[in-house]
């Protein structure tokens, strides 16, 4: 079988940049940025696809990068880009279905409870197209992606593809790598200023939730502030459990120094919900650590950061923890708006167990059913918005879910995980979850990307925890076999 060599393939290679450089150049001339970028687009696009359909796994982590941009780019480009990721996930999944058309074992590796909750949970979200109460079905399919359609396509992905400690190393670290980036341009944009793309969109009604007093909420490239604080906040938990916990120094330091920078990144976001993440977040670290000292050193410093917002009056010149403080004033003019809104909903919703619909609140509400209660009542929260399209039946269905994805993760890590390194990543991961569900009780951000997708890949890693165990016992085993045959011959 002939194989090109290293030298010819630089024949053929340089040849291809050299043109691609010329055509570039030729486009910008003749028809301006915009369609030389498409022009590139294209091609480029084609030895993507050819590279998923011949490995879908590299698909997954290029969806995991395309995801957490893609809201950020809908100020540069025009455009539903957040279809990419609907597509990307399809696309996936018919390379997967073509590569593996003749072997079908690929599939046994998604036989998961998980799964079954996933498939629970688009179901009746699939049964709201008959919800009597629904005013738009065009709604319920541009809505349903985020609550239901994403955690159904991406579970089985990871489950199947992403079943290592090696891949769950690298999904740590490509994590770490984007969210670094995220707080690199909210700083450009904090010290630095918005760039035109980003003042357009602020002048277009932006700045009404993102410049306060004068001073700008910092989004970074995320769909809004929101969104990014709950993000870094995230981010900043999984982190710091992962510094706590790593033996290594080196890791330790990098870990630490991350998760500091990621706070940081919440706080310049002015997002006060955000802080319910860490809250969340340490609260079950703390239980699971199953540490008196770091219970003990847990409830000082949560004992000394309650003294510090509510008794004193350290760093209230500096807006951000002004503003931080503002999220346990129970008097605050934004908090009665969301009860007063909330009471409203609880005596719409007492005649509707099926809530009005999925897409009947927030944007979708506004752009598909304008003249209805729910799309001009503010939902706020992520529980909420469920509540309110789904009605109490799905926010139970979708808390049972939730809360059972925890216990029983945390169950596992308990009793079950006896691997450090293993134990100490899911500890981070469903500190990391119990975190977002937390502050999603006042901000809508769980299915919302980048944090949806991260969720539903750190649901997965959680549910094959045990199938890692055992693939590191069997190393360890292998090995010992080795070094003994080896010492004796």
């Amino acid at each position: 079988m002939f194989e090109m060599s290293l030298q010819n393939k630089k024949i053929i290679i340089i040849p291809f940049l050299l043109l691609l450089i010329i055509a570039f150049a030729w486009l910008i001339a003749l028809h301006g940025l915009l369609i030389a970028l498409m022009g590139i687009a294209i091609p480029v696009g084609l030895l993507l696809l050819f590279a998923l359909f011949k490995n879908p796994e590299r698909g997954i982590w290029v969806l995991f990068g395309i995801n957490y941009i893609v809201l950020g780019l809908t100020r540069y480009l025009p455009g539903s880009l957040g279809l990419i990721i609907d597509s990307m996930l399809v696309l996936i999944h018919l390379a997967v279905f073509f590569k593996y058309f003749h072997d079908k074992d690929i599939y046994k590796k998604a036989r998961n409870p998980l799964m079954l909750l996933a498939a629970l949970w688009y179901s009746y979200a699939l049964f709201q197209l008959v919800n009597p109460e629904a005013v738009s079905r065009v709604a319920w399919f541009y809505a349903m992606r985020g609550v239901a359609l994403h955690m159904l396509l991406t579970i089985p992905l990871v489950l199947m593809f992403l079943d290592t400690p090696e891949k769950l190393s690298k999904f740590f670290h490509l994590w770490m790598f984007f969210a670094l980036l995220g707080v690199m341009k909210g700083m450009m944009q904090k010290f630095i200023g918005p760039d035109p793309w980003e003042q357009a969109w602020l002048d277009g009604g932006g700045s009404l939730t993102h410049v306060l007093f004068g001073k700008l909420r910092v989004f970074s490239f995320f769909s809004d502030a929101g969104q990014f604080g709950a993000a870094m906040g995230h981010a900043g938990v999984v982190f710091t459990v992962l510094a706590l916990t790593t033996t290594k120094n080196i890791s330790r330091i990098v870990y630490g120094l991350a998760a500091a920078i990621f706070f940081y990144g919440m706080l310049i976001s002015g997002t006060r919900g955000a802080i319910a993440v860490p809250l969340g977040g340490f609260m079950l670290y703390l239980i699971l650590s199953k540490n008196i000292r770091l219970i003990a050193i847990g409830s000082i410093a949560g004992m000394a950061f309650y003294i510090f917002i509510f008794h004193t009056h350290i760093g209230q010149g500096n807006y951000d923890i002004a503003r931080l403080r503002t999220a346990f004033d129970k008097d605050n003019p934004s908090l009665q708006v969301r009860l007063e809104n909330q009471r409203k909903l609880k005596s719409y919703m007492a005649s509707k167990p099926l809530g009005g619909g999925i897409g009947s609140s927030g944007n979708w509400g506004q752009r598909f059913s304008p003249n209805t209660f729910l799309a001009n009542t503010p939902t706020d929260s992520w529980y909420v918005m469920i509540w309110a399209e789904q009605g109490i039946i799905g926010l139970a269905l979708h808390l049972g879910i939730l809360f059972f994805i925890i216990l029983r993760s945390s169950w596992v890590i308990l009793f079950k995980i006896k691997n450090k390194w293993l134990r100490n990543r899911m500890i981070a991961l469903v500190c990391g979850i119990f975190g977002i569900m937390a502050a999603s009780y006042g901000n809508g951000i769980l299915g919302q990307m980048p944090t949806g997708l991260i969720i539903y890949m750190s649901m997965a890693f959680l549910f094959m925890s045990e199938k890692m165990e055992d693939q590191l016992k069997n190393r360890i085993k292998m090995k010992t076999i080795s070094e003994n045959s080896s010492t004796n011959p």
